[in-house]
């Protein structure tokens, strides 16, 4: 059962990141997304990895949206953008995110109801955790605070106001 549900969370994540490469509009694709990381994370929870879980699903799928709300506003395009959301929440639009989603509660009921399903993990301390990313993962921990802040730096160079 745990082989059907770890091949149908693949399924969805490798669906809803298609997905996300196709899309046109931004926000669809930002659906998707989440989508995609809601699955990566159920991936993680049924292989026992409960705090990677725990991680991907409030750090990656909350952080992407905070991002995407700051991009939101630091753009600040005006009344011709208030047309565009109305169509933006229609109903078609949630249709494949929301099916997708379905799937992924499905499978969480399924995984939760079942007995033993908790016995494949095992608890970490912060402690170790942090020893593990500032030990032999430093240069990885590194690497990814430089590429956060050049991002950082680049969303502000697009996003300020050109001087005339």
């Amino acid at each position: 059962m745990e082989l059907t549900l770890f091949y149908l969370s693949a399924l969805v994540a490798v669906a809803a990141t298609f997905m996300v490469v196709i899309q046109c509009n931004t926000v669809h694709a930002l659906l998707y997304l989440i989508v995609s990381l809601l699955a990566s994370g159920f991936i993680f929870y049924l292989l026992g990895a409960f705090f990677a879980a725990v991680l991907e699903v409030i750090i990656y799928a909350g952080a992407i949206i905070v991002l995407f709300v700051f991009v939101v506003m630091m753009l600040n395009l005006g009344s011709k953008t208030i047309e565009r959301e109305k169509q933006w929440l229609c109903p078609s639009i949630w249709h494949g995110p929301a099916a997708l989603c379905a799937i992924l509660f499905a499978e969480l009921l399924v995984t939760l109801t079942r007995s033993g399903a908790h016995e494949a993990g095992r608890i970490v301390e912060s402690k170790t955790l942090g020893i593990a990313l500032f030990g032999p993962y430093l240069l990885a921990v590194e690497t990814a605070s430089m590429l956060l802040l050049a991002g950082l730096v680049g969303a502000y160079h697009l996003g300020r106001p050109l001087k005339s």
